[in-house]
């Protein structure tokens, strides 16, 4: 493997990966990590400790008593200091970087489905709302740890990634993962619909208008199920925090 210096440009999708994959994922032993090592040209173990430098600079790690490695260079935190918060440049770059290394055209090389858009000037400005979306939904279930915040379900074809403001509320936030939670697909709606609460300190809360008009035509074991999850805290992702000025706008919609 090469022994050179890391470019800005492998730091980059370095880092795009980190985002995507929850950070426990990274081990030389890991298909995705040899993929990626293979691709940049370097060994597993030199990505799994990229990672970790990278994870030095995360504010929200720092919280949590990860200080990630030391050692880092001064690239590493220029990649990112020009990239952490701007969540929309660094999706389409790093795609493009990724078509860069793979030898392919950037929609050649995405993995996401784009065969429905238009042509034309509308098509590149489709294709990075595409990439964004797919990277806020990768970033908040892999922070979460694929797990549903309020139930702690954890199958990933339940899961959906919730903005708090939503998408056509706040435009600077739309790819921002700190603008999201890992939901399932009731809970999704419900919280959109404002019949489920959370607070900035993160308390759950349930609205009785959650079970519709006929609140006694419903299944007691039901409301018991749902009701449970009152006034209890999330399940808190391990990086990425949601943001509390975000929860704070959503949550005066509380259907209390």
């Amino acid at each position: 493997m090469a022994r050179d210096n890391w470019t800005e440009e492998q730091i980059t999708i370095v880092l795009y990966e980190y985002c995507r994959n929850p950070f426990g994922q990274f081990s030389a032993t890991k298909p995705f990590v040899k993929e990626l090592g293979v691709l940049l040209g370097r060994s597993p173990g030199a990505i799994v400790r990229k990672v970790g430098n990278l994870a030095s600079f995360d504010p929200q790690m720092k919280a949590r008593g990860v200080e990630g490695l030391g050692h880092t260079g001064k690239l590493d935190e220029v990649v990112w200091n020009k990239y952490f918060g701007h969540w929309d440049q660094l999706a389409y770059d790093a795609e493009v970087l990724l078509a860069k290394f793979r030898n392919k055209e950037l929609e050649e090389s995405l993995t996401i489905d784009i065969n429905d858009l238009p042509k034309g000037s509308e098509r590149i400005q489709e294709v990075k709302r595409r990439i964004n979306q797919c990277f806020f939904r990768d970033t908040v279930l892999s922070s979460y740890e694929n797990r549903c915040c309020i139930t702690g379900i954890n199958n990933t074809k339940l899961l959906h990634a919730c903005h708090i403001v939503g998408w056509s509320e706040d435009e600077e936030n739309r790819t921002n993962p700190l603008n999201g939670l890992c939901l399932n697909a009731l809970f999704h709606k419900a919280y959109d619909e404002n019949l489920i609460g959370i607070s900035p300190d993160y308390e759950i809360f349930v609205s009785d208008e959650f079970f519709g008009a006929k609140l006694n035509n419903v299944d007691s074991s039901t409301k018991e199920y749902v009701r449970r999850y009152n006034n209890r805290k999330l399940v808190m992702p391990k990086r990425f925090f949601p943001d509390r000025d975000l929860l704070a706008i959503h949550f005066e919609n509380y259907k209390r």
